[in-house]
């Protein structure tokens, strides 16, 4: 008696013998192993890249910040400690802010941050920092005040320059 094949009760397909052969199997597995490994570096750079654009905008943000403390204290005449030059003593000082005087007398309080940005590259709120009277390119913070941040990695950035020299 020949083999009958069988239809499906709702679709009307009929069945045969089903299923796939080796070849197929090892095949698609396979196309897909080669396509995970070319996914897994563009996944890399996309996620440094992340970080990247993380670590500019924490950058600008403390820096606008820095600026921000100085040209208030210059344009309202607040008198601060003459070795730190109208910048802030420490970052710190960003997030307490400035006590001043207003016209009327009154007591105010300006703030420029409302937290230290943490370093996305180093995963921590401490951010390397130079002084108004450190010397060009010193990585080695006077302590008078702070006139710059920056990330200190020793890590390269996706263009093959250093993060601590952003």
């Amino acid at each position: 008696m020949p083999h009958r094949r069988r239809e499906h009760p709702l679709t009307g397909a009929r069945h045969g013998r089903g299923g796939f052969t080796l070849i197929e199997v090892i095949t698609v597995t396979v196309i897909i192993a080669v396509l995970a490994v070319a996914a897994i570096p563009l996944a890399h750079n996309a996620f440094q890249r992340g970080k990247e654009i993380e670590l500019r905008r924490a950058l600008r943000e403390l820096r606008t910040a820095i600026d921000a403390y100085r040209k208030f204290v210059e344009e309202n005449k607040i008198e601060v400690d003459e070795d730190t030059y109208g910048y802030p003593e420490k970052l710190e000082d960003l997030v307490k802010g400035i006590e001043y005087k207003d016209r009327k007398n009154k007591t105010r309080l300006v703030r420029f941050l409302r937290r230290i940005p943490r370093d996305p590259v180093n995963n921590h709120s401490d951010w390397g920092m130079r002084s108004f009277q450190d010397k060009i390119g010193s990585r080695h913070w006077g302590g008078q005040n702070v006139w710059d941040v920056y990330c200190d990695s020793n890590q390269k950035a996706l263009d093959g320059t250093y993060y601590r020299d952003w």
